[in-house]
């Protein structure tokens, strides 16, 4: 009876994945047929109506009351409401990838998105076969920065965690591959293969602001939380340089990517990178750029479970 229970329960999350799946498909297919700008105020105007209702609002506001308890609720649901918009937009981004990225770095005519720090990438352009780490946040669009990086010729292979549901996970992956270098996926044996590109002489991108089971005790926004090790571990195996990268939206539907100098990672008295200091580093440095604009990020996030 309770194999019998345990494959139902199987079979009917498979089905609700494959409901869900078509429903989510559906709609971006349909989004595809406005215009990038229309589609994407379409996206938020939902967004900002339905996000209320879902379950994961909650958490989102309980998150943002411990993050800012100076703030009334008012200001709490502002922000709430700004971060259903920002993932809604990010969700239609994704079938307009080839139409929004205008940037072009052999021209100097300002379009929708604009690169603050042309001078890294540029030098980095110049280091070929030396490794690069760059890590970023989930702040504004940030599929734009591989994409950016593949502009100036750096190829970036991006460690990425794909949604649950399978066909949402197989719709983004495909889209992805067509905008930007490789994608790794946050499983078993991820660490090897973005170790391999090291190796080689090539860059990773590495989001860092999200929950790893097995991470090193730090603090985000005051509170404990477990941080993935693998970009200090990375960084002290190859001795490679580390660049923070952000994307940051901006009004009238514009972007602006800022890629910043290299970080000097702390190290303990032997000399080595200390893993968790660089980790509760890598922490302040996103809390620093989430604080400038609270409604960029994912609140809704388990960032905090222990």
């Amino acid at each position: 009876m309770q194999r019998f229970l345990i494959r139902f329960a199987r079979r009917l999350k498979a089905a609700e994945y494959w409901l869900t799946g078509k429903l989510v498909i559906a709609v971006l297919t349909l989004l595809r047929q406005l215009p990038p700008e229309k589609a994407l105020d379409l996206a938020e105007t939902v967004a900002r109506k339905a996000g209320p209702w879902v379950g994961r609002h909650r958490l989102a506001v309980s998150n943002l009351r411990h993050a800012y308890p100076e703030k009334s609720e008012a200001e709490i649901e502002a922000i709430a409401s700004d971060m259903w918009a920002n993932m809604a937009r990010l969700a239609a981004e994704y079938v307009f990838l080839d139409k929004l990225f205008d940037f072009d770095p052999e021209s100097d005519t300002p379009g929708r998105v604009e690169v603050s720090g042309r001078d890294v990438f540029l030098r980095l352009r110049e280091e070929k076969g030396t490794p690069h780490i760059f890590f970023t946040a989930h702040l504004g669009n940030f599929e734009f920065l591989p994409i950016a990086a593949s502009k100036f010729d750096l190829a970036t292979t991006s460690l990425f965690r794909p949604p649950n549901n399978p066909y949402v996970a197989d719709y983004i992956l495909r889209t992805r591959r067509g905008a930007m270098g490789g994608l790794v996926p946050s499983q078993a044996g991820a660490a090897l293969q973005l170790a391999r590109v090291l190796d080689d002489g090539g860059n990773v991108g590495v989001l860092v602001d999200q929950k790893f089971q097995k991470g090193v005790r730090t603090r985000f926004f005051g509170r404990q939380c477990l941080t993935n090790p693998l970009l200090p571990k990375l960084a002290r195996q190859y001795e490679c340089d580390v660049y923070p990268a952000r994307c940051i939206r901006l009004p009238g539907g514009r972007y602006r990517l800022e890629v910043q100098d290299k970080i000097t990672l702390p190290r303990n008295e032997g000399g080595a990178i200390d893993i968790a200091a660089s980790a509760q580093m890598l922490n302040d440095i996103v809390e620093g750029w989430v604080r400038e604009d609270p409604g960029q990020w994912m609140w809704f996030h388990k960032r905090w479970a222990m």
